[in-house]
């Protein structure tokens, strides 16, 4: 029989002890869609549960002078609300709105959707083409790992074992920068990603793209950025030159495989596809400010 031990603290002090004692499989709920699925493929008898949405500030999304400081386990739900949110980063919403149906969105949160860290996670590009840094804290204290960096490979993030994700950190963009996250699946909803692809641009007031960036999922073992992809925006008007510039960058950095939901070839297709209408529509936000 499995023995289930459930813990909620209500401090990361308390967390942090629980994660670095604990002498079962430990499973951290942030958002929890995917907990009881995770816990299956568990092979010992004895299990610990750290429920950290009591915590403060984890439930949380707060804007400083210069930052949005999200809590890991806000809900989809609650963050695809904050109008002040969508204005700011509409690519980043666009991508939690799509994690799951109604009642999946009611728990799964963007820390979870990290923290799983899947190939075809949806919110990952976005946060790397916003340049999100993840706020970590253990025993021997916090440290910052940049998103691109906290993922290293299929399932896996750089958590130590007494770790745990408290919040991630996304600068204010600069003037005149917008983004853009599609994504392909099979069915019209409620599928992961055969290929996504996230772009954020800078313009000048001439229209010029003065900066970017350019992410891709669901192609290669983790989310990664394409900076050829953004170097071929970057110093144009994103003209039909540049924007298939871009998607052929994006189709070469893939390294996807084949499974029954798409080849290789398809796949580094329409990640290139994405690339360049992602770019297109954040480059057209940029114009409705």
């Amino acid at each position: 029989m499995v023995a289930l031990t459930y813990h909620a603290p209500e401090s990361l002090e308390e967390a942090v002890q629980l994660l670095s004692t604990a002498r079962q499989p430990v499973k951290v709920l942030s958002g929890g869609t995917d907990l009881i699925i995770q816990m299956q493929g568990l092979i010992q008898d004895e299990r610990l549960v750290v429920d950290v949405k009591k915590i403060p500030g984890m439930r949380a999304a707060d804007w400083t002078e210069d930052h949005l400081i999200l809590g890991p386990s806000m809900s989809c739900a609650q963050f695809t609300k904050r109008q002040d949110i969508q204005t700011v980063f509409p690519g980043l919403v666009e991508a939690a709105y799509l994690i799951g149906s109604t009642q999946v969105q009611g728990r799964a949160s963007i820390g979870g959707n990290l923290c799983n860290a899947s190939p075809a996670a949806d919110t990952i590009p976005a946060l790397m083409v916003n340049r999100a840094v993840c706020l970590i804290q253990g025993l021997n204290g916090t440290r910052r790992v940049n998103v691109e960096d906290f993922l290293i490979g299929v399932g896996k993030q750089c958590l130590a074992s007494d770790e745990l994700l408290v919040g991630i950190e996304l600068p204010k963009p600069t003037a005149r920068t917008m983004d853009a996250y599609l994504r392909f699946i099979p069915r019209t909803e409620m599928d992961i990603a055969v290929a996504g692809a996230a772009v954020s641009v800078t313009l000048d007031d001439d229209g010029v793209c003065t900066d970017a960036r350019v992410a891709i999922g669901a192609v290669s073992p983790t989310a990664i950025l394409v900076p050829s992809a953004a170097e071929a925006l970057i110093g144009t008007r994103l003209d039909d030159d540049a924007l298939l510039a871009a998607a052929a960058a994006s189709s070469q950095a893939a390294n996807p495989i084949s499974d029954r939901r798409g080849t290789v070839e398809f796949r580094r297709h329409v990640v290139g596809v994405l690339t360049k209408r992602a770019a297109k529509i954040a480059a057209d936000r940029v114009g409705e400010v």
